[in-house]
């Protein structure tokens, strides 16, 4: 919501800026800024401003705060019609962070401008220099970020009186049994639709007082059209819908199907459809490997809190001992330390409170409850009897022992080598019959609704084509509308990607193919029939997707156990959301219990349930990584991927010393 934020000398310096909108950082560069207004009238003018009230010019408000020990300037612009409730305390934050970062450099430059002239010195220049180059190695923009994104979350704008007297002006116009609604019957206007409409009133105020006079009746306030009634000379153009039991056409059928194959030589644009930066690497075998999941991420965990920062300045006022009090300091310590030589034994009174503290700081790293119980329960039930440390706390014992069983539950107990998996099983069918074609590595996505199984399937896809297997997607989703169409859509995508990121097709053979059968067909049939026919056609993979279904409908879970029975595939991957808590155990525990009863009732094979899962959108939950943990915990299965974006390199993995410290962060 901000336009412009800076921070500046009272002589016009300015230390660091940061304009949010394209139009707002071109008005900065000019001498019409409401920023350089503001600093004309209020500090080389001399003109009493007061900071509470602000400053407003061109449908600007502008508030600032001052630092009157070192004479700096911290402003912020932001839309006059958005009165927001927290500038106040971001100035006051800002001002804070900002000084206990840099105020030996900012001391210094200020000192060499009190003993120069309006002309900036060498040692002026220097001092500026440095400053500048702390601000970027200490990421000062990324502590603002965080800053204005925490407040930003927890306040919204305020109902000022002139907001109020402005919506009643609008209210008033209109029916008065009319609220200021927008479009939508529960969306309030934002402050610019109200600015278009105050002013549009105020014209037809002025048009009916010209033509009215002063007894006129209001003649030139004539009544707006309505939204829903527009004026057009071509009103016969519109077509009039058909109603009644009245037989449709087979014109009409064909102008509502969308369904029809896109043309195979229209041109693809591939730009968009890769991100560089997210792109993986090949290791030293020349398999492509994707990136780990903290690969090239934003490193706001790195960043020192806010608490941290203001230690800083501090621990700088904090009195030094003198000698004598140094000496007897150390002898203090030194006593202490002889009286630590025994060791503790830890108790459950000892340990509760910290398990509890742990408890909840797992639950707010989006941990099942459940989960976080059973784990804080183990680690208390190992600590307890446990010898502690003369310099070890009960906190860090924790922390330590938790570590440790977090990476234990973690640590994958199958291979998650999926590219040796599929050479071990073409190997194996070479021997059993060398004439005979080789059978496909067969994957089977599955998951609740919309959590993105055909998107990531795409993604594992790309991923395989990078490491030279064909690949045949089976599309045994027959009852989403669109469905069919969407995986139709990624494989020309993918056959695009071939010719620039080395995927040309083989001796004539496509490198990816869609398998479809339509709508509303077995999914167990066409899954068998697919696998057929990757076999004969020499497909070295066979991606699998299904329709969408709840934990809880039992004949849906059937037809996924009956699709799993018939064909049996390699590996069954839940594709579920790294956004859920609790609902993740609920949902993987039930898929995993379903397919072991439903796949196995006839008793003709083994019990199958989740082989691996993959987190979709974990780009959108920074460090709450704890549905990894829930669903890692439940089943013992690994998570083989996570997406992280709309791309198709956007896959990554996920190790786990990476999320063990996400998780105690």
């Amino acid at each position: 919501m901000l336009d412009h934020v800076s921070i500046s000398h009272q002589s016009g310096l300015i230390l660091w800026s940061r304009s949010f909108t394209p139009a707002f950082a071109s008005l900065a560069q000019s001498s019409a800024s409401p920023v350089n207004a503001l600093i004309k009238e209020a500090f080389i003018e001399g003109k009493a401003r007061n900071e509470e009230e602000g400053y407003e010019k061109d449908g600007y408000s502008v508030r600032w705060t001052m630092e009157n020990g070192l004479g700096l300037v911290f402003v912020v612009v932001f839309p006059a019609l958005l009165p927001l409730t927290y500038i106040p305390e971001l100035l006051q934050r800002t001002k804070q962070l900002f000084v206990s970062l840099f105020q030996p450099y900012l001391q210094s430059l200020i000192d060499s401008l009190t003993a120069g002239t309006l002309v900036l010195s060498t040692a002026s220049v220097t001092a500026l220099q440095t400053l500048k180059e702390r601000i970027e190695e200490d990421r000062w923009a990324a502590i603002f970020d965080r800053c204005l994104k925490s407040l930003e979350g927890t306040r919204k704008p305020a109902r000022t009186p002139v907001n109020l007297h402005r919506q009643a002006q609008l209210n008033a116009a209109s029916d008065a049994s009319t609220p200021a609604l927008s479009d939508t019957e529960n969306t309030p206007v934002t402050a610019e639709e109200i600015a278009k409409n105050v002013q549009a009133l105020k014209s037809k105020m002025k048009g009916g007082r010209a033509k009215g006079g002063r007894g006129g009746r209001g003649e030139g306030l004539s009544p707006s059209p309505s939204p829903s009634r527009k004026t057009s000379n071509n009103a016969s153009a519109k077509l009039m819908r058909k109603w009644g039991d009245s037989q449709i056409s087979v014109d009409d059928m064909a102008a509502l199907d969308f369904s029809a194959p896109a043309d195979e030589n229209a041109s693809v644009d591939t730009e968009g459809l890769v991100s560089n930066e997210a792109l993986g690497v090949r290791n030293a075998s020349g398999a492509y490997e994707v990136a780990d999941w903290d690969y090239k991420r934003s490193k706001e965990d790195d960043l020192p809190s806010e608490e941290e920062i203001l230690s800083r300045r501090t621990s700088g006022l904090a009195i030094k001992p003198s000698a004598d009090e140094d000496t007897a300091e150390s002898s203090h310590w030194s006593n202490m330390f002889s009286r630590l030589t025994g060791k503790k034994t830890l108790t459950q009174e000892d340990l509760k409170p910290v398990l509890v503290e742990m408890e909840r700081h797992l639950m707010s790293k989006n941990v099942a409850k459940d989960i976080s119980e059973k784990m804080c329960e183990s680690v208390g039930a190992a600590l307890v009897g446990k010898k502690l440390g003369g310099l070890n706390s009960v906190k860090s014992e924790v922390q330590n022992a938790l570590s440790i069983s977090l990476t234990r539950v973690l640590t994958p107990k199958t291979s998650t080598d999926i590219l040796l998996e599929i050479q071990r099983k073409r190997t194996a069918s070479s021997l059993a019959s060398p004439d005979a074609p080789r059978d496909p590595y067969a994957l089977t996505f599955v998951g609740v609704n919309g959590v993105g199984k055909s998107t990531n399937l795409s993604k594992v896809c790309f991923w395989l084509l990078q490491n030279g297997l064909r690949v045949l997607i089976a599309a045994c989703d027959t009852f989403r509308s669109g469905a069919v169409e969407q995986l139709r859509v990624h494989v020309r995508n993918l056959g695009a990607l071939g010719s620039e990121m080395g995927m040309d097709e083989e001796g004539g053979n496509k490198k990816i193919e869609l398998f479809e059968r339509g709508y509303g067909k077995d999914a167990a049939g066409i899954a068998k029939d697919a696998i057929a026919y990757a076999k004969e056609n020499k497909f070295d993979v066979v991606l699998i997707d299904t329709a969408g279904r709840m934990q809880d409908n039992e004949p849906l879970m059937r037809a996924l156990a009956k699709l799993v029975a018939v064909n049996n595939p390699d590996k069954i991957i839940f594709v579920g959301e790294a956004l859920v808590g609790n609902e993740a155990v609920d949902q993987l525990s039930k898929f995993d219990r379903s397919l072991k009863d439903f796949s196995s009732a006839g008793g003709s094979q083994k019990k199958r349930g989740i082989d691996g899962i993959i987190l979709t959108k974990f780009d959108t939950i920074d460090d709450k990584v704890g549905a990894a943990l829930s669903m890692t915990y439940v089943t013992g299965q690994p998570i083989l991927f996570v997406g992280c974006g709309q791309t198709y390199t956007d896959l990554r993995q996920l190790k786990v010393n990476h999320i063990v410290q996400a998780l105690l962060s």
